[in-house]
């Protein structure tokens, strides 16, 4: 019989840095390959002691192309991993250019880091993880697979897409392991798929309706074993129709006060899903047309990546702007900031104005500018639409601090904070449960929760086992699950 054990070395009762191993008779796949994000510490030091036997792993599914699912994949390359990566198109394109963003931050920090440490006299021995060369070599292993592709990754290991509805190109990864009585791709007898074993991987679990791209899948293979996510494991998101209208309100505060609103967000999705909404509120003359600037290098390349990839779009979304030969990220007042200069040029403009900044926790890049410069001035709002992280400045604004550090300097916060947390990409609680209770279950022995902090973890098992699904696993950090 054969032997499968499954382990995770992150996103174990937290929200970052996924890494999931399956291993078949000791012989080595993982899933995902991300980045730990955080205080910058802490999460550099977890992202340093990433040890894994790299040259032994035969394949890696990529379920998406965020930091904290791809971010240590050049790191898994440089310590000799040389197979296959499998993603989907547009994911290959996302995780490249976050991958070399990464390794673009990496290197100015080291080169900031060493010219203040000089100045001090003080040795310097801090080293990027790895290079925007490891990041080509890294790229250069993905092999792009479809949704509703079947393809073989190992002569007993059967992969298979399914959209997720997270980001663009976002993946289900379901994995079938073929010929479990000792004989690989032996024939099933009596019903299909008997001699086999599927595992599901969530990844990042989307929400429905959500603009531009389409909602995760329900029609997948019927799984004995589901890894899921539970970021928003005890919280319910707003409607979209809420949103909007918080969306409207919130800038035509601003611009009663004549005030900025700074956002800090991803680059990818967040900051083209705001786009889009910003479209259809200045479409509707709900808004002003105020200048708004995206001030991200990254997420002008990924509003890039978007419009090479409109077959993940939404029948929505093809109907409102493809057919109509529209641009759904382009309209009058919107600017793409490309230098370094005229990102610091929006500090000298007077309101009112929306600055759309990456990094979406509000850790590294160009938001932080922007928050140094704007966050002691009562006119402007600080607008969070994401997920922030434990310890991450995002969470500390966001909980209310009346002084924040900002790159080693500290601010008084007298920016009005506000929040919309329906634009979520994440589903919440009650719609991962519908999108469970669509799924065909059948075949479902287990449930393994990860990417979650521990009190949201416990209330959705608890909310789980109340809706019929009571065999729920919360996934401790390196600790070995054995399966059938």
């Amino acid at each position: 019989m054969m032997g499968i054990k499954l382990y995770s070395l992150g996103a174990a009762e937290e929200v970052t840095g996924s890494k999931h191993i399956f291993e078949i008779d000791g012989r080595t796949f993982m899933v995902d390959c991300g980045a730990f994000q955080g205080k910058r510490k802490t999460a550099d030091e977890k992202n340093r002691n990433f040890t894994i036997a790299a040259d032994k792993v035969e394949a890696v599914i990529l379920t998406h192309g965020h930091l904290d699912h791809c971010g240590q994949l050049p790191v898994l390359v440089r310590k000799g991993f040389t197979g296959n990566i499998y993603a989907t198109p547009a994911t290959r394109d996302i995780a490249n250019i976050v991958m070399m963003d990464s390794a673009r931050i990496q290197a100015k920090d080291a080169e900031f880091l060493k010219k203040k440490a000089d100045r001090r006299g003080e040795k310097f021995t801090w080293r990027p993880l790895f290079s925007e060369r490891d990041c080509i070599v890294t790229t250069n292993q993905i092999v792009s697979l479809s949704y509703n592709r079947k393809m073989y990754i190992a002569p007993d290991v059967e992969l298979e897409f399914f959209d997720a509805g997270h980001i663009l190109g976002s993946a289900f990864a379901s994995v079938t392991i073929k010929g479990l009585h000792g004989k690989i791709n032996a024939p099933h007898p009596g019903h299909a798929g008997e001699n086999e074993t599927r595992i599901l991987y969530t990844g990042d679990l989307g929400r429905r309706n959500q603009p531009i791209i389409r909602d995760p899948e329900t029609k997948v293979p019927a799984p004995d074993y589901i890894y899921i996510e539970s970021t928003y494991g005890n919280r319910k998101h707003a409607e979209k129709e809420f949103a909007m209208h918080e969306l409207e309100r919130v800038v035509n505060e601003a611009v009663r006060r004549g005030g900025k609103i700074i956002i800090p967000s991803f680059a990818i999705e967040r900051a083209q899903e705001l786009v889009f909404y910003l479209h259809l509120l200045v479409d509707a003359k709900k808004i002003p047309n105020i200048p708004i600037y995206v001030d991200s290098p990254m997420a002008t390349n990924a509003t890039s990546v978007f419009k090479v990839h409109p077959e993940c779009y939404d029948e929505e979304t093809n109907e409102a702007f493809l057919k109509h030969h529209k641009n759904p990220f382009g309209f009058s007042s919107l600017n793409f900031t490309a230098s370094v200069d005229e990102s610091k040029a929006l500090n000298k403009k007077d309101g009112p104005m929306i600055i759309i900044s990456a990094d979406g926790m509000c850790e590294a890049g160009r938001i932080l500018h922007h928050l140094a410069n704007n966050i002691g001035d009562e006119r402007n709002i600080i607008l969070a639409v994401g997920y922030m992280a434990e310890n991450t400045l995002g969470r500390r604004i966001l909980d209310g601090d009346k002084e924040v550090k900002i790159m080693n300097d500290f601010y008084e916060v007298r920016a009005s904070v506000e929040q919309i947390d329906a634009f979520s990409a994440h589903a919440d609680y009650t719609e991962i449960t519908t999108w469970l209770d669509a799924v065909d279950t059948s075949r479902l022995k287990q449930i393994f929760m990860v990417h979650g902090e521990k009190d949201a973890q416990a209330f959705f098992k608890g909310y789980l086992a109340e809706h019929g699904y009571p065999n729920v696993t919360i996934v401790k950090y390196g600790e070995t699950y054995e399966i059938e």
